[in-house]
């Protein structure tokens, strides 16, 4: 008998992972007075404090952004999967027996299932995109040609219309040097592909390894994070933001990953009703570079518009147009809809966050930056809603004087 109770382990559900709290939380409500002396000193304090560690934190960053970023591909690959893993879990779920299917087998059929469709795309698409990329190469001396007798006519009409020839050497200049920098950045850009994609071939591997254990345990590092705080409503509240990042992180990653597939699809269908031979690479590229806020779609237009008028003037206008066109329907129409309730920030939010990412951890914190914004808010929501306070340094700079018990 005493074996008997020993193996018996206690079922983990929400009450006994909370723990029992109390009806109501007790908050300080905070009075406005002058700051005080102390408080100032805190804040000091704090600035001295942040400027000490801004080196340390900056070797730390730089050591560990390809980790971090490594972490945060796997969780959104995890997220992206997870509707599929309980898709196909639920037709062996039974009311009495409960889940007849293991979720590690779950995931397992949807990796396969994923790879599948994956490989099926790239084993179809490759050939196609290998194709364009040899005519596009092909045609750089005809494309050359072509800038080079378009300058040649520029130089005539500007000396038709009698101009000064220090103006006319300093028009020459610009285009130039324009044409040698979308030159170069077009090479750059096709040489860091190559680079990366040589780079971060491990990872095709770990990434998917560290997303299998991610949806699989899930449940457990929540339970353990809980099990951290102390019981009652500390717990409470960090359950729930638990629960509210977990939700503003699934619908960024759903949102990406349809947005990512729209756009791929839809610049394809585009650039190829505009007669763009190179419709399917840029689409491709047009699709991957989405998941790059700002910069990606930036990236994407200056290509096809600079290929665009490679062809003929009106088709870079008309590529522009429609980019243009496409970029205020996905911003303002289609991407509200498709995240919902998840993230909701400023086009400055976006902006600031994006410049910020950049000069923290290049490209990897450009990806990032939203999300781990996002979850900030997240954070911030729920301090205001703690503290009840005003703004994030309220309690700062106004002294606990005359305190006064309140209840939610």
């Amino acid at each position: 008998m005493s074996e008997e109770k020993e193996d018996e382990k206690p079922e983990i559900t929400n009450e006994n992972i909370l723990g029992e709290t109390s009806g109501d939380i007790q908050r300080v409500s905070l009075v406005s007075t002058s700051p005080s002396v102390r408080s100032i000193v805190r804040v000091v304090l704090i600035v001295l404090l942040l400027l000490a560690v801004r080196d340390f934190l900056g070797i730390l960053l730089s050591s560990l952004t390809y980790l971090f970023f490594m972490i945060v591909l796997a969780v959104f690959l995890a997220y992206i999967i997870n509707p599929l893993v309980d898709l196909i879990q639920r037709p062996f779920i039974n009311r009495s027996y409960g889940r007849i299917m293991s979720r590690a087998l779950a995931i397992a059929l949807a990796f396969l299932l994923l790879f599948s469709v994956v490989g099926g795309s790239v084993y179809y698409l490759t050939p196609r995109v290998i194709e364009q990329t040899k005519t596009f190469v092909a045609n750089v001396p005809a494309y050359t040609t072509s800038v080079q007798s378009t300058i040649n006519d520029l130089n005539r009409r500007l000396a038709r219309m009698r101009m000064s020839e220090p103006v006319q050497t300093e028009i020459n200049e610009k285009i130039n040097t324009f044409l040698e920098d979308a030159g170069t950045f077009i090479t750059t850009l096709l040489g860091l592909s190559a680079v990366y994609a040589l780079t971060f071939l491990p990872w095709l591997i770990l990434v998917p390894i560290l997303a299998f254990f991610f949806l699989k345990d899930a449940q457990l590092f929540r339970v353990g994070l809980l099990r951290i705080v102390p019981v009652g409503d500390w717990r409470t509240r960090v359950d729930s933001i638990i629960s509210d990042v977990n939700d503003t992180l699934k619908a960024y990653a759903r949102a990406q990953l349809i947005s990512c597939i729209l756009i791929g699809l839809l610049c394809t269908l585009g650039f190829y009703l505009l007669g763009n031979d190179y419709a399917l690479l840029l689409g491709i590229l047009a699709g991957v570079l989405e998941l790059i806020p700002l910069l990606g779609p930036l990236t994407i237009a200056l290509l096809a518009i600079t290929i665009g008028g490679l062809e003929s003037g009106w088709q870079a206008l008309w590529t522009a147009v429609f980019l243009a066109a496409l970029r205020v329907a996905q911003d303002y129409l289609i991407y509200p809809r498709i995240v919902r309730e998840g993230i909701h920030l400023h086009p400055l939010a976006i902006i600031l966050s994006v410049l910020a990412g950049e000069q923290i951890a290049g490209i990897p914190g450009v990806f990032i930056a939203i999300p781990v914004v996002a979850v900030m808010t997240v954070l911030y929501k729920h301090i205001l809603d703690h503290t009840d306070s005003r703004g994030l340094f309220t309690g700062l700079l106004e002294p606990k004087e005359n305190k006064e018990t309140t209840t939610l």
